[in-house]
């Protein structure tokens, strides 16, 4: 799902609709909260990158072979200190790297169920929180290129998470009452010298809210390959997940590649 903050603070989320490969529409997703949704499975799934049938996807929609060739997988994307892009080294494709990892980064904090450390494009921060389901975030580093910006996550993952606890995230629990900015500050008390000098003076804290009606006391995922057929109320979304009644949850990236039908 495309995501963006309204003026009201508010995650707006798109979904783009393909035929195969060729973009066909976006559909505004907010206004479907409270209604009733069916999602019908058809029982195909195509390769996002390449557009051939699979029988399984690997990463986010991508066939095998895709997998272990594609940018969109690159190990880079995942462990950004691995980068080397900016030495005129590319891991999948130098174009695409070029593009989208020599270029400034950020290493932020956000909130979601507790604090957490992470990386990405400084042009992608609001759509990055929004996507792991932030209630909160602030810059803490800027950094020209994605390698430098890994490496001072990975100097900070022994005083926090790098991973979102999703099932606390969807049930709205916030496990720290800890301010972002005194998170931050303490950081750059554990911050290793050389990276000091990147260490970001924009302290403004950004609030995220979600179109929910009402969040989940339990969580349990929805799964089309078990379940084709589909149709509940859509209570809400937040981060890549629809939320439907009696704590159903849809992860929408997961099955990207899916050939599937969606009614209001």
């Amino acid at each position: 799902m495309r995501t963006s903050l309204n003026e009201s603070g508010v995650a707006q989320y798109e979904l783009p609709v393909y035929q195969n490969l060729d973009y066909a529409s976006n559909v505004q997703l907010n206004s479907f909260v409270g209604k009733k949704i069916t999602i019908h499975y058809e029982g195909e799934i195509r390769c996002v990158e390449s557009g051939v049938s699979i029988k399984k996807t690997f990463g986010e929609g991508l066939s095998y072979a895709a997998w272990l060739k594609s940018p969109l997988a690159s190990p880079s994307i995942i462990r950004p200190e691995l980068s080397r892009i900016h030495e005129g080294i590319a891991l999948r494709d130098f174009e695409w790297e070029e593009k989208n990892h020599n270029q400034p980064h950020l290493v932020y904090l956000s909130k979601t169920s507790g604090v957490k450390v992470g990386v990405t494009r400084a042009t992608n921060k609001i759509s990055r929180w929004i996507d792991q389901g932030a209630v909160e975030g602030i810059v803490l580093a800027e950094v020209p290129y994605r390698q430098l910006a890994g490496l001072i996550e990975v100097a900070l993952k022994d005083y926090l998470a790098d991973k979102t606890a999703w099932q606390s995230m969807l049930k709205n629990e916030i496990s720290t009452q800890k301010s972002l900015l005194d998170v931050k500050n303490q950081m750059l008390e554990r911050l290793p010298e050389e990276y000091e000098s990147f260490f970001s003076d924009d302290d403004f804290i950004t609030s995220i809210g979600y179109p929910v009606l009402k969040f989940p006391t339990s969580v349990k995922s929805l799964k089309l390959d078990t379940t084709p057929d589909f149709t509940s109320t859509l209570m809400g979304i937040k981060g890549q997940y629809l939320m439907f009644e009696n704590g159903i949850v849809w992860n929408v990236r997961s099955h990207s590649g899916y050939k599937t039908t969606i009614r209001a």
